[in-house]
This record gives C-alpha cells, sequence and structure tokens, in this order.
C-alpha cells in the first residue's frame, strides 16, 4: 500500500503536524515502551508507495475513514487489537479487521486531527474500549481501498491502560481478539490469500481465523519496515471463501 514523495508525505505530515498543534488531541512518543521504536521509526520515514499501489485519487474523489493500528502488552508479548466483522454483513462478512471506519463532522478536518478522532470513536463504538487508555503515536500515509472507496488513514496507538473491549453490537462485530506480533510474525502463520477473482496478497491464520486484504497488508507493511519480518513461504496459498 506504497505512493509518492509529493502527495502522500505531504497529507501525513500535515496530519502530524495538526495533531501535535493540538485542540484536544495529540499525538506522543514520550513513555513509549523501547520495542515500538521500530515502529515510530517507520511511521516517520516510510512513503505511501512502499506500502501499497492502491492510493488515493488525485481528484480527491473518496471517502474519508481511518482505522486503530493498537499496539498493546499481554502475557505473550506484544500483541495487536483486531475485530471480526459478523457474518451476516452483505460486504467482507466474518473479515477480521482493525477497528475503525469513516469520519463524521464532528471528527473534525481530515487533513489534521479528524482521523484520530476518528479513528479512537470507532474504536470505541466497536470494541467498547476506553480512548482514553490509548496513546495515539504516529499515523501511516492514506491508502485507498478501491472496492468501497474509502480512503484510509491508519492511525498508530498504544495501549497505555487496556481497558475491558468485546463486541459492541453483534450485528455489526461478531468478536473483538488480540493477536500476539509473535504469532503475526511466525514464518506458519504467513500465507498469501488468493481471493476468487485471481488476485492475492499477505494473510496470516492467527485465532481461529484468516486476516487477508487491506488490514493484512497493513500488518504485513508494519512488520517489514519494523525489521520484525521472518522469512516466510510465499507460495503457500490459501484461497477465500467466495463471499469475499
Amino acid at each position: 500500500m506504497p505512493m509518492t514523495r509529493g502527495s502522500g508525505s505531504g497529507t501525513r505530515d500535515e496530519t502530524a503536524a495538526g495533531a501535535r498543534e493540538g485542540d484536544g488531541i495529540a499525538l506522543s512518543t514520550h513513555g513509549l515502551p523501547a520495542w515500538l521504536d521500530p515502529v515510530v521509526e517507520a511511521a516517520r520515514n516510510v512513503q505511501p508507495r512502499q506500502l501499497s499501489r492502491f492510493l488515493p485519487p488525485e481528484d480527491g474523489r473518496g471517502r474519508q475513514s481511518a482505522v486503530l493500528v493498537l499496539f498493546g502488552e499481554g502475557p505473550r508479548g506484544p500483541e495487536l487489537l483486531l475485530m471480526e466483522r459478523a457474518g451476516t454483513l452483505r460486504s467482507h462478512a466474518g473479515q477480521p479487521s482493525f477497528p475503525g471506519g469513516a469520519l463524521d463532522p464532528e471528527d473534525g478536518d481530515p487533513h489534521t486531527t479528524g482521523p484520530l478522532r476518528a479513528a479512537l470513536r470507532e474504536a470505541e463504538e466497536e470494541t467498547g474500549l476506553d480512548p482514553s487508555g490509548v496513546q495515539l503515536f504516529g499515523v501511516l500515509p492514506r491508502l485507498y481501498i478501491p472496492v468501497s472507496e474509502f480512503v484510509v488513514t491508519p492511525v498508530l496507538g498504544w495501549w497505555r491502560a487496556p481497558s475491558p473491549v468485546g463486541a459492541v453490537d453483534p450485528a455489526e462485530t461478531a468478536r473483538v481478539f488480540t493477536v500476539p506480533v509473535a504469532d503475526l510474525t511466525d514464518p506458519e502463520h504467513r500465507v498469501m490469500a488468493v481471493h476468487p477473482a485471481g488476485h492475492q496478497g499477505p494473510g496470516f491464520t492467527v485465532e481461529s481465523a484468516l486476516v487477508w486484504g487491506f488490514t493484512a497488508g497493513v500488518i504485513d507493511r508494519i512488520l517489514h519496515f519494523a525489521g520484525w519480518e521472518r522469512p516466510w513461504d510465499r507460495t503457500r496459498q490459501v484461497p477465500l471463501d467466495w463471499r469475499a
């Protein structure tokens, strides 16, 4: 999910700058655990085209949205928070994802603090987490999901004070779960997910789920640019369900 230095890094810098300026929400790397240092560095330096070939349209089309890429620390060390969409939904049924969704007007400027507010708001609405326990420390370049026409800002957070989480609305969310980073980097859990249409991308077989699509792509690139990726067999393929 990559981009040129001109358009991509400009939007990201504007978002970061706006967050630093305040208005009730801010990015901060103060007090983060040392193991997150490579993620902080990657967020500062990665360019859009290093992440994906799907980038926001230059004409401004697309619905602004954000996801929360939330790192915590569990019994097995660093972990990520994910949720699984309800199997009855019309699109992406049963697909694991980051908490997130479209920006609302009250979230504010999509080029500054809007994505930060939206990521926290959506995560609270979907998983019940307490936003006050989350420290936002970075954003990745905006990416594009052609099938839904969403322009997505991945917002990076540290779960400084974990709170109970679960599916707030079972009609939309089947479950909320955490995945140890150790499992995500384990070559035994790495696959190439093959869509019925023929295209394929990175996937992860973790916590009784196949993580694929946009979510898996972001995780894959974070692991790579943070230096956490381990060699894995890219010929190992897993077909996706026809509903995908």
